[in-house]
């Protein structure tokens, strides 16, 4: 299944992104000349942040788009259009960084194995995810709408995984990670302006959506809207129930 990304989009209403994944650059703390490959670097910011750093950072994404528009930003760092699931590295890297992009991944053994076997002897491995109850709300939304709508709702089109913290947990010492760290915890995020929720749901619900016509996207927009809005829109503002997954694990 091919997601289909609006780098422009991305950067001009999404940059909370970015912006949330500040500190998990801090919990990595990137040392000089450190290799660190950033999975599903998207535009390419937080690799740019880890470059100023010092650290030797490659950037890859399954996105065409969005590693054209972070080679634009930022020319003097590596990115290549690649999707983890055949990522065939061999002990390059000292650290494996990824911010909101592994719950984009079903095929999570097959990610997490080749990451393990990327990363260097010790190597960390750092990473924020939709965790469990992530969106959980939205996801209500769209399903309902569909159903009010009378449009179908294919379950296999749902793209994201929300795992539990002892899901992810048991598949990281599966493939031979000792887990440092991990926490699951609620970070409800702000949607710019009035137009948050649609300019979400028009980045995000891609896939969800993809069977549908411009048209009956529109009706699911505005459905959407007027189903969360009693408990999700307030001061002009929209806000996301965010659910996220963080660890610290390591290749010993």
């Amino acid at each position: 299944m091919t997601t289909i990304w609006n780098a422009n989009l991305y950067d001009q209403k999404h940059d909370f992104v970015s912006k949330f994944g500040g500190s998990l650059v801090d919990l990595l703390a990137p040392q000089k000349n450190e290799r660190i490959l950033d999975v599903g670097c998207g535009t390419g910011d937080l690799a740019h942040e880890i470059a100023a750093l010092g650290a030797n950072v490659q950037g890859i994404d399954a996105s065409h788009d969005m590693i054209i528009a972070a080679q634009q930003k930022y020319p003097d760092i590596t990115f290549q259009t690649m999707d983890t699931t055949v990522l065939r590295m061999t002990n390059q890297f000292d650290a494996v960084f990824s911010n909101a992009a592994l719950h984009w991944m079903k095929l999570q053994d097959e990610v997490i194995k080749n990451i393990y076997s990327a990363l260097k002897q010790g190597g960390r491995f750092v990473a924020e995810m939709g965790g469990h109850g992530n969106i959980a709300s939205i996801v209500w939304a769209l399903q309902k709408s569909m159903d009010e709508l009378k449009l179908s709702y294919i379950e296999e089109f749902f793209p994201w995984y929300f795992p539990t913290l002892e899901e992810y947990q048991s598949k990281l010492e599966d493939a031979g990670f000792t887990v440092e760290k991990i926490t699951l915890y609620e970070r409800p995020t702000l949607l710019q302006g009035d137009t948050g929720l649609r300019n979400w749901l028009v980045m995000f619900s891609n896939n969800m959506l993809q069977h549908l016509s411009e048209s009956e996207k529109e009706q699911i927009y505005a459905k959407c809207e007027e189903l969360l809005k009693p408990k999700f829109y307030q001061d002009h503002q929209w806000v996301a129930d965010y659910c996220r997954l963080r660890f610290v694990a390591i290749k010993k």
